[in-house]
Protein backbone atom coordinates (compact mmCIF):
# COMPACT_ATOMS: atom_id res chain seq x y z
CA UNK A 1 0.00 0.00 0.00
CA UNK A 2 1.65 3.38 -0.93
CA UNK A 3 1.50 6.57 1.44
CA UNK A 4 -1.57 8.62 0.77
CA UNK A 5 -0.47 12.47 1.36
CA UNK A 6 -3.79 14.60 2.70
CA UNK A 7 -3.75 18.36 1.55
CA UNK A 8 -6.20 20.85 0.15
CA UNK A 9 -5.22 22.46 -3.09
CA UNK A 10 -5.87 26.26 -2.30
CA UNK A 11 -5.88 29.31 -4.26
CA UNK A 12 -2.41 30.72 -2.23
CA UNK A 13 -1.04 27.27 -3.47
CA UNK A 14 -2.00 27.12 -6.67
CA UNK A 15 -1.00 30.96 -7.82
CA UNK A 16 2.63 30.17 -5.76
CA UNK A 17 2.46 27.06 -8.48
CA UNK A 18 2.07 29.48 -11.62
CA UNK A 19 4.25 32.02 -10.07
CA UNK A 20 7.10 29.38 -10.04
CA UNK A 21 6.16 28.33 -13.62
CA UNK A 22 6.66 32.03 -14.78
CA UNK A 23 9.94 32.07 -13.12
CA UNK A 24 11.21 28.89 -14.27
CA UNK A 25 10.07 29.52 -17.55
CA UNK A 26 12.36 32.63 -17.55
CA UNK A 27 15.21 30.91 -15.63
CA UNK A 28 15.04 28.30 -18.64
CA UNK A 29 14.96 30.60 -21.78
CA UNK A 30 17.69 33.19 -20.85
CA UNK A 31 20.02 33.69 -23.23
CA UNK A 32 23.36 32.84 -21.61
CA UNK A 33 26.39 30.61 -23.10
CA UNK A 34 26.61 27.34 -22.14
CA UNK A 35 30.25 28.21 -20.90
CA UNK A 36 29.14 29.51 -17.78
CA UNK A 37 26.30 26.76 -16.93
CA UNK A 38 29.36 25.16 -14.58
CA UNK A 39 30.74 27.78 -12.70
CA UNK A 40 26.68 28.60 -11.88
CA UNK A 41 26.54 24.83 -11.00
CA UNK A 42 29.79 25.09 -8.72
CA UNK A 43 27.95 28.14 -6.87
CA UNK A 44 24.82 26.45 -6.79
CA UNK A 45 26.06 22.99 -5.25
CA UNK A 46 28.30 25.35 -2.50
CA UNK A 47 25.53 27.17 -0.93
CA UNK A 48 23.02 23.68 -1.37
CA UNK A 49 26.18 22.36 1.26
CA UNK A 50 26.86 25.16 3.15
CA UNK A 51 22.55 25.53 3.71
CA UNK A 52 22.22 21.92 4.05
CA UNK A 53 25.31 21.13 6.61
CA UNK A 54 24.49 24.33 9.05
CA UNK A 55 21.43 24.35 9.58
CA UNK A 56 22.44 20.66 11.06
CA UNK A 57 25.01 23.21 13.08
CA UNK A 58 27.96 23.41 10.68
CA UNK A 59 30.08 26.30 11.50
CA UNK A 60 31.60 26.55 8.21
CA UNK A 61 30.57 29.93 6.37
CA UNK A 62 29.97 29.58 2.37
CA UNK A 63 33.55 31.07 1.56
CA UNK A 64 35.13 27.84 3.46
CA UNK A 65 32.50 25.34 1.71
CA UNK A 66 33.96 26.84 -1.46
CA UNK A 67 37.66 26.23 -0.08
CA UNK A 68 36.94 22.87 0.85
CA UNK A 69 35.27 21.96 -2.90
CA UNK A 70 38.75 23.70 -3.87
CA UNK A 71 40.67 20.96 -2.87
CA UNK A 72 42.31 24.08 -0.34
CA UNK A 73 43.29 23.53 3.43
CA UNK A 74 41.72 25.71 5.91
CA UNK A 75 43.27 26.62 8.96
CA UNK A 76 41.30 26.53 12.94
CA UNK A 77 37.99 24.00 11.55
CA UNK A 78 37.67 20.82 13.13
CA UNK A 79 38.17 17.70 11.15
CA UNK A 80 34.37 16.67 11.91
CA UNK A 81 32.68 20.04 9.95
CA UNK A 82 34.74 19.38 7.11
CA UNK A 83 33.74 15.66 6.75
CA UNK A 84 30.07 17.14 7.17
CA UNK A 85 30.74 19.34 3.86
CA UNK A 86 33.00 16.84 1.90
CA UNK A 87 30.25 14.36 2.65
CA UNK A 88 27.44 16.54 1.12
CA UNK A 89 29.74 17.28 -1.42
CA UNK A 90 29.96 13.47 -2.45
CA UNK A 91 26.05 13.27 -2.08
CA UNK A 92 24.98 15.96 -4.30
CA UNK A 93 27.50 14.41 -6.89
CA UNK A 94 25.89 11.01 -6.09
CA UNK A 95 22.16 12.48 -7.02
CA UNK A 96 23.59 14.19 -9.89
CA UNK A 97 24.66 10.73 -10.78
CA UNK A 98 21.66 9.08 -10.60
CA UNK A 99 19.03 11.83 -11.86
CA UNK A 100 18.00 9.85 -14.34
CA UNK A 101 16.64 7.24 -12.55
CA UNK A 102 12.77 6.07 -13.20
CA UNK A 103 12.21 3.93 -9.57
CA UNK A 104 14.04 4.83 -6.13
CA UNK A 105 14.78 1.92 -3.95
CA UNK A 106 15.82 1.27 -0.27
CA UNK A 107 18.95 0.40 -1.67
CA UNK A 108 19.64 3.69 -3.33
CA UNK A 109 18.35 5.66 -0.04
CA UNK A 110 20.58 3.71 1.58
CA UNK A 111 23.88 4.54 -0.67
CA UNK A 112 22.98 8.12 -0.25
CA UNK A 113 22.97 7.86 3.22
CA UNK A 114 26.48 6.17 3.49
CA UNK A 115 27.94 8.72 1.32
CA UNK A 116 26.50 11.76 3.80
CA UNK A 117 26.99 10.05 7.32
CA UNK A 118 30.45 8.63 6.50
CA UNK A 119 32.00 9.21 9.97
CA UNK A 120 30.19 11.55 11.44
CA UNK A 121 27.33 9.81 12.88
CA UNK A 122 27.05 10.00 16.67
CA UNK A 123 24.59 7.16 16.86
CA UNK A 124 23.53 3.91 15.26
CA UNK A 125 24.98 2.62 11.70
CA UNK A 126 25.51 4.26 8.15
CA UNK A 127 22.98 2.72 5.08
CA UNK A 128 20.54 0.93 7.41
CA UNK A 129 17.14 2.02 8.75
CA UNK A 130 17.49 2.64 12.77
CA UNK A 131 17.24 -0.14 15.14
CA UNK A 132 16.74 2.17 17.61
CA UNK A 133 14.16 4.64 19.44
CA UNK A 134 15.07 8.65 18.76
CA UNK A 135 13.17 11.44 19.36
CA UNK A 136 13.87 15.23 17.65
CA UNK A 137 12.89 18.27 20.32
CA UNK A 138 9.59 17.08 21.40
CA UNK A 139 8.51 15.13 18.69
CA UNK A 140 8.76 11.21 18.24
CA UNK A 141 9.54 9.35 15.11
CA UNK A 142 7.83 6.14 14.74
CA UNK A 143 9.18 3.23 16.50
CA UNK A 144 11.99 1.23 15.16
CA UNK A 145 9.74 -1.79 13.44
CA UNK A 146 8.07 0.13 11.84
CA UNK A 147 10.59 1.94 9.78
CA UNK A 148 10.88 -0.09 7.23
CA UNK A 149 6.85 -0.97 6.36
CA UNK A 150 6.64 3.13 6.19
CA UNK A 151 9.70 3.75 3.84
CA UNK A 152 7.98 0.92 1.61
CA UNK A 153 4.98 2.88 1.64
CA UNK A 154 6.93 6.15 0.92
CA UNK A 155 9.13 4.70 -1.99
CA UNK A 156 5.60 3.42 -3.56
CA UNK A 157 4.35 6.48 -3.62
CA UNK A 158 7.48 8.29 -5.06
CA UNK A 159 7.30 5.89 -7.85
CA UNK A 160 4.18 6.09 -8.88
CA UNK A 161 1.63 8.39 -7.62
CA UNK A 162 3.55 10.83 -7.22
CA UNK A 163 4.38 11.55 -10.94
CA UNK A 164 0.81 13.16 -11.16
CA UNK A 165 2.00 15.83 -8.85
CA UNK A 166 3.53 19.27 -9.94
CA UNK A 167 7.20 18.26 -8.67
CA UNK A 168 7.11 21.65 -6.51
CA UNK A 169 4.30 19.66 -4.19
CA UNK A 170 6.46 15.96 -4.52
CA UNK A 171 9.30 17.19 -3.01
CA UNK A 172 8.04 19.27 -0.59
CA UNK A 173 5.38 16.28 0.32
CA UNK A 174 8.84 13.62 -0.41
CA UNK A 175 10.54 16.13 2.13
CA UNK A 176 8.27 16.24 5.09
CA UNK A 177 7.56 12.32 4.89
CA UNK A 178 11.06 11.39 5.30
CA UNK A 179 11.90 13.58 7.93
CA UNK A 180 8.54 12.32 9.99
CA UNK A 181 10.00 8.57 9.42
CA UNK A 182 13.26 9.55 10.83
CA UNK A 183 14.30 6.56 9.22
CA UNK A 184 18.24 6.66 10.16
CA UNK A 185 19.56 7.03 13.55
CA UNK A 186 21.15 10.06 12.85
CA UNK A 187 21.82 12.25 9.32
CA UNK A 188 17.45 12.57 8.55
CA UNK A 189 17.68 15.73 7.90
CA UNK A 190 20.92 16.26 5.36
CA UNK A 191 19.45 13.02 3.74
CA UNK A 192 15.65 14.78 3.65
CA UNK A 193 16.93 17.64 2.22
CA UNK A 194 18.92 15.85 -0.33
CA UNK A 195 16.10 13.49 -1.38
CA UNK A 196 13.87 16.68 -2.32
CA UNK A 197 16.63 18.35 -4.51
CA UNK A 198 16.97 14.59 -6.41
CA UNK A 199 13.52 15.12 -7.19
CA UNK A 200 13.36 18.18 -8.35
CA UNK A 201 16.20 16.90 -10.30
CA UNK A 202 14.51 13.24 -11.91
CA UNK A 203 11.56 15.43 -12.84
CA UNK A 204 13.33 18.36 -15.07
CA UNK A 205 12.21 20.86 -12.51
CA UNK A 206 16.07 22.38 -12.37
CA UNK A 207 17.77 20.89 -15.53
CA UNK A 208 20.79 22.37 -15.06
CA UNK A 209 20.88 21.72 -11.42
CA UNK A 210 21.50 25.66 -10.83
CA UNK A 211 18.75 25.93 -7.95
CA UNK A 212 20.00 25.98 -4.06
CA UNK A 213 16.44 25.89 -2.19
CA UNK A 214 18.14 24.64 0.92
CA UNK A 215 19.76 28.44 1.27
CA UNK A 216 16.15 29.21 1.76
CA UNK A 217 15.82 26.86 5.17
CA UNK A 218 18.66 28.01 6.56
CA UNK A 219 18.04 31.32 6.50
CA UNK A 220 14.93 31.00 7.17
CA UNK A 221 15.46 27.79 10.15
CA UNK A 222 12.62 28.89 12.44
CA UNK A 223 9.94 29.00 10.34
CA UNK A 224 11.19 26.14 8.73
CA UNK A 225 11.21 24.18 11.88
CA UNK A 226 7.28 25.65 12.45
CA UNK A 227 6.26 25.01 9.42
CA UNK A 228 7.91 21.08 9.88
CA UNK A 229 5.94 20.91 12.91
CA UNK A 230 2.51 22.63 12.41
CA UNK A 231 2.04 19.65 10.06
CA UNK A 232 1.95 17.28 13.23
CA UNK A 233 -0.40 19.74 15.04
CA UNK A 234 -2.71 19.32 12.18
CA UNK A 235 -3.15 16.36 11.67
CA UNK A 236 -0.53 15.60 9.10
CA UNK A 237 -2.42 18.06 6.91
CA UNK A 238 0.17 18.78 4.49
CA UNK A 239 -1.75 22.07 2.89
CA UNK A 240 0.78 24.95 4.76
CA UNK A 241 3.80 23.18 4.41
CA UNK A 242 2.94 23.32 0.27
CA UNK A 243 2.70 26.58 0.79
CA UNK A 244 6.11 27.41 2.31
CA UNK A 245 7.82 25.30 0.37
CA UNK A 246 6.72 26.84 -2.60
CA UNK A 247 7.04 30.12 -1.11
CA UNK A 248 10.58 28.76 -0.64
CA UNK A 249 11.12 27.21 -4.27
CA UNK A 250 9.49 31.12 -5.72
CA UNK A 251 12.10 32.86 -3.66
CA UNK A 252 14.91 30.49 -5.05
CA UNK A 253 14.06 31.37 -8.32
CA UNK A 254 14.09 34.89 -7.54
CA UNK A 255 17.79 34.09 -6.37
CA UNK A 256 18.76 32.46 -9.39
CA UNK A 257 17.40 34.94 -12.12
CA UNK A 258 19.78 37.57 -10.23
CA UNK A 259 22.14 34.90 -10.41
CA UNK A 260 22.07 34.40 -14.28
CA UNK A 261 22.47 38.27 -15.17
CA UNK A 262 26.00 37.94 -12.77
CA UNK A 263 26.88 35.47 -15.09
CA UNK A 264 25.69 37.05 -18.61
CA UNK A 265 28.22 37.25 -21.72
CA UNK A 266 28.61 41.29 -20.98
CA UNK A 267 29.95 40.89 -18.10
CA UNK A 268 34.29 40.68 -18.86
CA UNK A 269 34.29 38.88 -15.59
CA UNK A 270 31.72 35.87 -14.43
CA UNK A 271 30.67 37.41 -10.97
CA UNK A 272 30.07 34.88 -7.86
CA UNK A 273 27.54 37.02 -6.27
CA UNK A 274 28.70 37.54 -2.47
CA UNK A 275 25.35 37.20 -0.24
CA UNK A 276 25.68 40.87 0.42
CA UNK A 277 25.99 41.71 -3.17
CA UNK A 278 22.19 39.30 -3.72
CA UNK A 279 20.89 41.08 -0.93
CA UNK A 280 21.84 44.67 -2.32
CA UNK A 281 20.40 43.38 -5.82
CA UNK A 282 17.19 42.32 -4.23
CA UNK A 283 16.81 45.56 -2.19
CA UNK A 284 17.05 47.45 -5.65
CA UNK A 285 14.70 45.57 -7.01
CA UNK A 286 12.15 46.13 -4.14
CA UNK A 287 13.00 49.50 -3.83
CA UNK A 288 13.55 50.96 -7.57
CA UNK A 289 16.71 53.44 -6.43
CA UNK A 290 18.98 54.08 -3.54
CA UNK A 291 20.83 56.33 -2.46
CA UNK A 292 24.46 55.72 -1.04
CA UNK A 293 23.49 56.29 2.48
CA UNK A 294 20.55 54.12 2.44
CA UNK A 295 22.64 51.11 0.81
CA UNK A 296 25.28 51.40 3.42
CA UNK A 297 22.43 51.91 6.25
CA UNK A 298 20.20 48.77 5.08
CA UNK A 299 23.46 46.76 4.54
CA UNK A 300 25.03 48.03 8.04
CA UNK A 301 28.33 48.28 6.49
CA UNK A 302 30.36 51.34 5.82
CA UNK A 303 30.62 53.57 2.83
CA UNK A 304 33.80 51.70 1.58
CA UNK A 305 31.92 48.49 2.34
CA UNK A 306 29.24 50.12 0.09
CA UNK A 307 31.34 50.69 -2.49
CA UNK A 308 33.12 47.23 -2.63
CA UNK A 309 30.13 45.53 -2.77
CA UNK A 310 28.65 48.33 -5.84
CA UNK A 311 31.54 48.15 -7.78
CA UNK A 312 31.93 44.65 -9.19
CA UNK A 313 28.26 45.09 -9.70
CA UNK A 314 28.50 48.46 -11.65
CA UNK A 315 31.47 46.76 -13.69
CA UNK A 316 29.26 44.10 -14.41
CA UNK A 317 26.95 45.83 -15.97
CA UNK A 318 23.98 44.85 -13.31
CA UNK A 319 23.99 48.08 -11.48
CA UNK A 320 23.98 51.53 -12.70
CA UNK A 321 24.35 55.22 -11.31
CA UNK A 322 21.75 57.71 -11.95
CA UNK A 323 21.93 61.56 -11.30
CA UNK A 324 24.18 64.19 -10.01
CA UNK A 325 27.26 63.64 -8.24
CA UNK A 326 25.41 64.93 -4.85
CA UNK A 327 21.76 63.35 -5.86
CA UNK A 328 23.07 60.03 -7.38
CA UNK A 329 20.99 56.86 -6.54
CA UNK A 330 21.75 53.49 -7.75
CA UNK A 331 19.09 51.04 -9.49
CA UNK A 332 19.19 47.83 -11.61
CA UNK A 333 20.37 48.33 -15.15
CA UNK A 334 17.25 46.76 -17.59
CA UNK A 335 17.96 43.67 -18.62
Amino acid sequence: MAYQPQFTITSPLLSLIEEIAVLRERVQSATVELAWIPALQKDSRSRNVHASTAIEGNPLTLEQVRALEEGRELEASDPRSEREVLNYFAGLRYVEKHVSKKTLKHEDIFALHRILAKGVMDQGETGCYRSISVQVGDFVPPASGEVSGLMFELLEWWNNDSQELSPVMSSAILHYRFESIHPFADGNGRTGRALALWELYRRGFDTHHIFSVDEYYWEDRPRYYAALKEVRREGEDLTNWLIYCAEGLRHTLDRVWLRIQAFQPRSVDKLVLRPKQERLLQLLQDHGSMTPAEIWAALEVSRQGAMDLLNPLLDAGLVEKIGGKKTGRYTLCKL
